[in-house]
């Protein structure tokens, strides 16, 4: 039987993965079932690789397929999984303490689980192409409602030489995304590199951003070797190709792990107001003043938010980019429920035919007259 009881979390083999105290509280029921802690590394068509205890295994994610895509084994997970057998299964997943997800399209509700129980959310924003503030408003707002830390690095400094102009991409940055770190970094000269790794250790971290944002390149500068396949990004439009197609879960030198993820050609909102409510603190706080309490920010005497637009305390892009997001996550909401609404329906008339035929066996068959 594996001993979640024996030694501290901090003496525990899977510490540098993120074990402590509170995954083996939460673990100890599966303890007594001999069963082993792991977290995913990968996953992989219905398999995974997890570190556990005893070193790296593989198991099937069969017994553990729910029809809820957000229930579904992710990078990040920590496991319950059989200490032996071949092969072994994945038992059950920990609840987890964070989840960032974004809708699979904007024409489903579904949402998708991009990373499990991630600390820091780094969001890599490169600087070799025109600053996008309405990128980076979105990425931060599925940062804030995973629960994460969100953390803005501006990859490719080395191309903005001039420090008043970084200067001023970082200010910008830092207006679109109040409370929120925002750090250049250089994987060519190493600039920002020593100060992320000592931000990022020793919690989890998911690596974000679109294609040809630096991200494999800024993975391997974290981890200290080439672990992500690199390619040049196109002239034409300064994007990249996906170079990294798995979540990968990697140990970082100075502590700590990090999740490197595919790139994100789109990210839509999922149930995510309270995280756009976060990205957008200054306009709620505003918001908190204005007279009516039900205030649309349009028309309305007394609103503080225009009042604000007027005065150029607040850009007017920024409320523009608030209601484009809470938009968007009000549409994809009412979807949702068309579905939940849709599948309850379905389910009603199921088990409304099975009551039908177990009646008619209770009947038996008709006698003809």
């Amino acid at each position: 039987m594996f001993n979640t009881s024996s030694g501290s979390a901090s003496s525990h083999a899977l510490t540098a993965y993120g074990w402590d105290d509170g995954w083996a509280d939460a673990f100890a029921p599966y303890a007594a079932q001999d069963l082993m802690p792991g977290r995913v590394l990968r996953v992989d068509r219905g398999q995974c690789d997890l570190v556990t205890p005893h070193g790296t295994v593989r198991a099937d994610t069969e017994l553990v397929t729910p029809r809820d895509p957000m229930r579904i084994v992710c990078t990040g997970d920590w496991a319950a999984v059989d200490a032996e057998g071949d092969p072994r299964y994945v038992r059950t997943l920990l609840p987890r303490r964070t989840a960032l997800v974004r809708s699979t399209s904007s024409k489903r509700s579904d949402g998708q689980v991009l990373a499990a129980n991630a600390d820091y959310a780094v969001i890599a924003i490169s600087l070799a192409a025109e600053l996008d503030l309405g990128r980076v408003e979105r990425f931060t707002a599925l940062a804030w409602e995973s629960g994460a830390q969100p953390l803005l690095v501006l990859t490719k400094a080395d191309l903005v030489p001039d420090p008043d102009t970084l200067g001023h991409l970082v200010s910008d940055t830092e207006m679109a995304a109040p409370g929120v770190r925002v750090l250049p970094v250089s994987s060519a000269t190493g600039e920002g590199l020593e100060e992320l790794c000592a931000l990022l250790a020793p919690g989890t971290s998911v690596l974000l951003g679109q294609s040809g944002a630096g991200k494999s390149t800024l993975a391997n500068a974290l981890v200290g070797e080439a672990v992500q396949d690199v390619r040049a990004i196109r002239d034409s439009d300064g994007k990249g190709r996906h170079t990294t197609t798995t979540r990968d879960l990697l140990p970082l030198p100075s502590g700590g792990v990090l999740i490197d993820t595919p790139g994100l050609r789109g990210v839509g909102m999922w149930d995510a107001e309270g995280g756009v409510a976060q990205a957008f603190a200054e306009i709620e706080e505003l918001a908190a003043r204005c007279r009516f309490p039900d205030c649309a920010h349009q028309v309305e005497p007394g609103c503080a938010v225009l009042a604000a637009i007027d005065d150029g305390s607040l850009p007017e892009r920024r409320l523009e980019s608030y209601r484009k997001l809470l938009r968007e996550n009000e549409r994809l909401a009412a979807r949702t429920d068309a579905r939940l609404r849709a599948e309850k329906r379905r389910d009603w008339k199921q088990r409304q035919a099975l009551g039908r035929h177990m009646m008619e066996r209770k009947r038996g068959p008709m006698r003809k007259p």
